[in-house]
């Protein structure tokens, strides 16, 4: 077996390349310039090494633009080729993601730049490109994936059980045109049994292909770094980019009421009497607790809440909305108001789920190990 390269871009400084987006056709700059100041040090690197053809691992942090990194080279790629000679074999891109709710989030987010591209183009009175994205998972209904096999989309999102399916049935024939697979936070299943199941996918598609296809890796910590790139690649040479990023945490102990030994208005109801009676009942935090998440998710575009179970989220989750159409009501907008108002906030097992997006919204999951933290 030839000897794996391993090239680590990680010490380069991004003025290595003055400008980053010289490469990319007119429109996708124009887009780019618009949307952005500037490419983060991640895109620098990621787009140095996939434009080069070969394979890439990109180790960046949360926020740091990554997954577009990945996906920008290939939509500008598709945006100025022509129309295949062959609709079944589309030159495609494959999206791997090991949960569907990031491969919905993924193909949410590819709508800005694709509609951003085609408008540069409008703009500047070139040909507007018409991409086409479509999802793969166990929740695609039949007729939708029948679709996928007869007119393959030029961007597929999927899952590694669903890439495993497609590869084992009649649908792995439009697969052939794949040309880029792009794995998502590939520390996930690198090193598990899933992740042996994809590495084998992975290469039955390439033998598949004509040519291997590029394979691009994502994730915001890996370690080690040495064996998740074998992963991704195998045998073949591949290209390490992880710029270097500091950590800045904020934190804050905050108390929500004044004094913590008066929690609330003193008890007038006498407990009841008898040996079979209650404990008597007392003050609770949880209403000022309560009160100060609601104040937090109204003054934020999102935000995240930990509980120490799914059953606590819920509570919250629910006791939360109960304020929330309070507050409404109280302010004057009146019941019709508070219907037509979306929930702002919702319950998701251990922090996945997708919250309202058209309103300050909070996303309530359950932590693990019984521990718990707030944001």
């Amino acid at each position: 077996m030839p000897r794996r390269r391993l090239d680590d871009v990680s010490s380069r400084s991004p003025t290595d390349q003055p400008d980053p987006l010289a490469p990319f056709s007119a429109p996708t700059r124009s887009w780019f310039g618009a949307a952005f100041a500037a490419a983060t040090p991640a895109q620098r690197g990621a787009w140095e090494a996939i434009r080069g053809g070969g394979n890439a691992l990109v180790v960046a942090p949360t926020g740091s633009g990554k997954t577009l990194a990945a996906f920008l080279w290939s939509l500008d790629t598709l945006a100025g080729s022509q129309p295949p000679p062959e609709p079944t074999r589309p030159r495609r891109v494959l999206y791997i993601s090991p949960l569907k709710a990031l491969g919905i989030d993924v193909e949410r987010n590819l709508r800005a730049p694709l509609a951003g591209i085609r408008g540069a183009a409008r703009r500047l009175g070139l040909p507007q490109p018409e991409i086409i994205v479509g999802v793969r998972s166990g929740d695609t209904p039949a007729a939708q994936r029948r679709g996928l096999g007869t007119h393959p989309p030029d961007i597929l999102i999927t899952t590694p059980e669903s890439l495993f399916l497609m590869l084992t049935s009649a649908a792995r024939e439009a697969l052939r045109g794949v040309r880029t697979v792009i794995v998502d936070e590939v520390h996930a299943v690198a090193g598990s049994k899933r992740g042996a199941h994809l590495a084998l996918s992975l290469e039955r598609l390439d033998a598949l292909l004509e040519t291997p296809a590029q394979r691009i890796g994502l994730s915001a910590t890996v370690r080690p770094v040495e064996e998740v790139a074998r992963f991704l690649s195998g045998a073949a040479p591949v290209t390490v980019v992880r710029p270097p990023t500091t950590k800045t945490l904020e934190i804050a102990v905050v108390v929500p009421v004044e004094d913590m030994t008066r929690l609330g208005d003193p008890l007038t109801e006498a407990p009841p009497d008898g040996s079979a009676a209650a404990a008597p009942p007392r003050a609770s935090i949880w209403p000022a607790v309560e009160e100060r998440v609601l104040d937090l998710v109204l003054a934020h575009s999102s935000t995240i809440v930990f509980a120490n179970s799914r059953r606590l989220a819920e509570r919250l989750c629910a006791r939360l909305n109960e304020l929330y159409a309070d507050r409404l009501a109280g302010s004057g907008a009146g019941a019709s108001a508070a219907v037509s108002e979306p929930s702002p906030v919702s319950a998701g097992p251990q922090g996945g789920g997708s919250p309202a997006r058209t309103a300050p919204a909070a996303l309530l999951g359950a932590a693990g190990q019984g521990g718990g933290t707030a944001a």
